[in-house]
């Protein structure tokens, strides 16, 4: 018991919001001492004292977590629940996890996310069940009570990683949000099945290890059951959807306008792209209409945020679009160097050796360093869009709508190993809870229910990525954003940033890795090899954390051209031959874009203050 223990203060240790659960099987011997003693006050559910025993002399080091140990009737067999809790949704202690089901204490549950629609089913179960908190994650509980295993996860709209053990069948029920907004891991050994939020939990303690796969749930069979099976699931069917750009409009605010409740500080994260600033301009746009209190979530001002170096794109245009909404707007900027001395704390956090995903995250985790003094545990972001919408310079050269929708398809069911895995890591790594309305499940099913071809950049007049959805936002009587804004053409973040970060890092890798050292990668790494020298120094780095060959194999390997997935490199030659995973890759289509469309006088000339947007 004692070595489960231990774990579980690790994976504490290691970011702010995380669970852990482990259904484990132990030789009753003489390490099993006394039962543990309630401790008043600590969130420990306790469903039958007589069945708990561990160490106790790790007792006072336990209190400061929830955990919750089960031991059933078969002789040697335990359940472990961990959580540690963020504070978003009821701020009280009532709100500390695991959960027992007020009407059925022997229901013992967690989850790692939001519920958006929890308000919408508290008001269909009202008076039916009673609870103990006004915690989101709550529901989770009653919901497989009213509904049982194998649906209750298809009525919980919003991210998550969810834990269950239900004490009257003695069976337990582990799974994922239908993209993977949540982290969440697994791993088996000698019978034992973990399940964390973060890899650096249980890397050393199992044979087997991988990301736990989004939309299915685990059971006592260490069987995975698919629980989220929508129709743009299906690569060969292609949407017929006509567009209605009224009806993407409303169809987005009402996402947004869902997933900002809360009771805790919220803040915004701009890059200035064309995602991030229209989820920002529905933000505003509530705020005006009187739908979001912000004082009743101790807020003065909306805070936004974005980060770069000195002179990036993003900065200057995240700028423009915070002052027309009248946001109390943060530029981060950091140099180069210091980008590369926090790669080693980044690649820990993340635990990836992706290059766009360690490029990417560097920034993101310097700036949530910073934001996290504010007490903002809250931020939205434009996650998502590209992946459905066909946002990447390379999907100028899709060569007809089926592919360019099967791109689509791939793209969003492989988020979470790249962009979502960035994002929620690099956030919770200082408490931060990232929000991406944009990958909404009914958003994501509508979306991808329109037909492809007014994806394509070559279908209207204006050759831009993600046309209709500027088009649907594009409301010059009452507009959402600028206007040079909204008909930005698309940056990666890790070019966004400042376009010397990326020479910065090659610099920095050639200067690292010798040319003696990369032409024995494959010896030193015969898993997966690194290709190029800069994810050499990131899989050195990644394997001084994590070395077993099971953790390599977490990390997606695939090529890609400017964010693409392997097979789209099929699409141009010039791909084959150009395997760079920056936007830069396809440098010709930005070039022409940004000379005819987005000057920068044409940028300033938008900037006319609007005093509806002052808050």
């Amino acid at each position: 018991m004692l070595v489960y223990f231990q774990f579980i203060l690790r994976v504490f240790h290691s970011s702010t919001k995380t669970l852990l659960f482990i259904c484990a099987e132990y030789q009753p011997s003489s390490i099993l001492k006394e039962p543990i003693k309630k401790p008043e006050n600590q969130g420990l559910h306790y469903p039958e004292d007589k069945d708990i025993e561990a160490q106790t002399d790790l007792q006072s080091k336990l209190q400061q977590f929830q955990f919750t140990i089960f031991k059933p009737v078969e002789e040697g067999i335990y359940h472990v629940l961990a959580h540690e809790r963020l504070n978003i949704v009821d701020l009280s202690d009532k709100g500390r996890q695991p959960f027992a089901l007020v009407e059925d204490p022997k229901i013992v549950f967690m989850q790692n996310g939001e519920t958006y629609n929890y308000w919408d089913l508290i008001d269909q179960l009202k008076g039916k069940y009673r609870l103990q908190s006004h915690s989101d994650s709550e529901i989770a509980g009653v919901l497989y009570k009213e509904h049982g295993p194998h649906e209750f996860w298809k009525h919980m709209d919003g991210m998550g990683a969810t834990v269950l053990y239900d004490g009257n069948t003695k069976r337990y029920y582990a799974g994922r949000d239908h993209i993977g907004i949540i982290s969440m891991y697994y791993g088996l050994k000698n019978g034992t099945l973990f399940i964390s939020s973060e890899l650096k939990a249980i890397h050393d303690q199992v044979d087997t290890l991988a990301q736990f796969p989004p939309g299915h749930y685990i059971t006592n069979e260490h069987e995975f059951i698919k629980w989220y099976n929508p129709q743009w699931h299906d690569i060969e069917h292609i949407p017929t959807g006509e567009l209605d750009y009224a009806e993407i409009r409303q169809k987005f605010i009402n996402v947004v306008r869902r997933e900002i409740k809360g009771d805790a500080p919220f803040g915004l994260f701009i890059s200035g792209g064309v995602d991030s600033s229209i989820v920002a301009g529905i933000v505003a746009k509530l705020i005006k209409n009187g739908e979001i209190d912000i004082q009743s979530r101790g807020m003065k001002k909306v805070h936004s945020f974005c980060i770069g170096l000195e002179g990036s794109p993003d900065l200057h245009y995240a700028k423009i679009v915070a002052e027309y909404l009248g946001f109390e707007h943060h530029s981060y900027t950091y140099t180069v160097e210091e980008g590369l001395d926090y790669i080693p704390e980044v690649i820990y956090h993340t635990e990836t050796f992706n290059n766009t995903t360690i490029r990417a995250s560097t920034p993101l985790y310097q700036m949530c360093r910073r934001i996290k003094a504010m007490g903002i545990k809250v931020c939205l972001t434009g996650e998502g869009s590209d992946e459905m919408f066909g946002g990447y310079l390379y999907f100028h050269k899709a060569p007809n709508p089926k592919e360019l929708h099967q791109e689509t398809v791939r793209k969003l069911q492989d988020l979470y190993k790249y962009d979502l895995l960035r994002a929620c890591k690099s956030c919770l790594a200082f408490g931060i809870e990232v929000r991406p309305p944009f990958l909404n499940r009914d958003w994501i099913e509508y979306v991808q229910q329109i037909d492809p071809k007014y994806k394509m950049t070559n279908f209207f007049e204006k050759p831009i990525e993600k046309y209709i959805l500027r088009k649907a936002f594009d409301t010059p009587e009452d507009p959402f954003v600028p206007s040079a804004i909204l008909w930005r053409q698309k940056e990666q973040f890790s070019d966004g940033v400042g376009y010397n970060w990326k020479d910065g890092l090659i610099k920095k890798v050639n200067e690292e890795i010798s040319d003696e050292q990369f032409e024995q990668a494959a010896v030193r790494f015969p898993v997966n090899p690194p290709r190029d020298k800069e994810q050499y120094w990131y899989r050195s780095l990644f394997e001084s954390y994590f070395p077993s060959e099971q953790a390599v194999l977490t990390v997606p390997y695939a090529r890609s051209i400017a964010c693409s997935t392997e097979k789209a490199l099929e699409w141009d030659e010039a791909f084959k031959k150009n395997v760079d995973e920056s936007g830069r890759a396809v440098i010709a289509i930005h070039q022409v874009q940004v000379k005819e469309e987005f000057k920068l006088e044409q940028v300033e000339e938008t900037l006319i203050e609007q005093t509806h947007f002052l808050l």
